[in-house]
């Protein structure tokens, strides 16, 4: 007996960096696959403080990429950029914002971003403190981010997680999901 395949709507990298935003990321991966799309996810070592391996292999059916030189995946990095019809960083912390930037290639995310072909959409959603948000730094590296061609979604505001308020704030899981049916 044959078991049919199902068909996907489109290929999307999900890549995720250590933020207590971890949690809001899981919805929209959920939704994804509920939709029909194919979700790939990569980590940070310390996004995996907050949400762990099992979680994202049981809600895309796949393994979560996070070394780089892993066995057997020493060019994977390359091959899930041929593959992706999309990437997006949910949530972005600025030390990643400000790595990529840089154009430093030291853990699996980065060396992703520095393979990657801007002709297909990458998308970037900052989660982090509003005064993080506000540095210098970080408002000059999502201006490099943009000429390059990297859409830099916008940040909620309200109440962070240390208890500040104001803007940083990862987006609400129902507009990233929007934004990224937008930029397919």
């Amino acid at each position: 007996m044959l078991i049919k395949r199902p068909r996907f709507k489109k290929n999307i990298l999900f890549q995720l960096t250590g933020s207590i935003a971890c949690y809001k990321a899981c919805n929209v991966i959920s939704k994804l696959v509920q939709e029909g799309y194919e979700v790939k996810t990569a980590c940070t070592e310390n996004a995996l403080k907050f949400i762990g391996k099992s979680t994202l292999e049981g809600l895309t059916r796949h393994a979560v990429y996070v070394d780089t030189f892993e066995d057997r995946s020493a060019l994977e990095h390359i091959e899930l950029t041929k593959w992706m019809d999309l990437a997006i960083l949910c949530p972005a912390t600025a030390n990643i914002i400000n790595k990529l930037a840089a154009g430093i290639g030291d853990d699996y995310i980065s060396t992703v971003f520095l393979a990657c072909d801007f002709s297909k959409p990458y998308l970037i959603a900052p989660a982090m403190n509003r005064h993080m948000w506000a540095h210098p730094a970080t408002r000059r590296s999502v201006g490099i981010l943009r000429e390059w061609g990297v859409k830099v979604l916008g940040t909620g505001t309200g109440y962070q997680a240390c208890g500040d308020k104001g803007a940083g704030r990862l987006l609400e899981p129902e507009a990233i999901y929007k934004e990224i049916k937008k930029n397919l």
